[in-house]
């Protein structure tokens, strides 16, 4: 039997999504995954991503995030389906 590696904490997965977010060059949006495979600590980044969403969440509800639905913002409580994080611009937050 194989030990999984250890979950990554709700302020780690929040760090990881701003730093993925503000990295120089980065595009104005980053998807989830992004996130999720700088966080993994091995192949597994896919069950990461529940994590990465409620880490999402957290910070958008904070205005420290923007989540983004067919490239428009989108209030963190009517989040469905597939979604983009972003920093908010100078006027937003």
């Amino acid at each position: 039997m194989t030990d999984s590696p250890p979950r990554p904490s709700e302020e780690t997965v929040e760090a990881a999504i701003l730093a993925v977010a503000s990295q120089p060059g980065a595009a104005r949006t980053v998807t989830p995954e992004d996130v999720a495979r700088s966080v993994a600590t091995g192949p597994d980044w896919q069950s990461l991503l529940p994590s990465v969403r409620r880490g999402a969440l957290r910070l958008a509800q904070a205005g420290r995030l923007v989540l983004y639905r067919k490239g428009k913002p989108v209030d963190p409580s009517d989040l469905r389906g597939v979604y983009r994080v972003g920093l908010p611009s100078e006027g937003e937050g």
